[in-house]
């Protein structure tokens, strides 16, 4: 579940491995690039953590915001990612 946190959408999740949530992070950079909306993020092992926020709109949550936490959802389940 993705949580609103000083003034951005937050979520991390856990992989099997690191090669796994690298691989994730590849089809998660992909997206971003395709929706022109680039999260913030970290990765230790076989954790990723996002932060979302739009920049241009005074770093604020917005729809882009919730349009990609919806598409790294769904890149998630589909490499049956917990949450973390």
């Amino acid at each position: 579940m993705w949580l609103e946190q000083d003034n951005a959408l937050t979520r991390s999740f856990r992989f099997k491995d690191f090669q796994t949530a690298f691989s994730f992070m590849t089809d998660v950079a992909e997206e971003a690039e395709y929706q022109e909306h680039h999260p913030w993020w970290s990765n230790e092992y076989n954790v990723v953590t996002f932060r979302l926020r739009t920049h241009d709109s005074g770093n604020s949550i917005t729809a882009k915001d919730h349009q990609l936490a919806a598409a790294i959802d769904k890149l998630a389940e589909m490499y049956k990612a917990t949450s973390a």
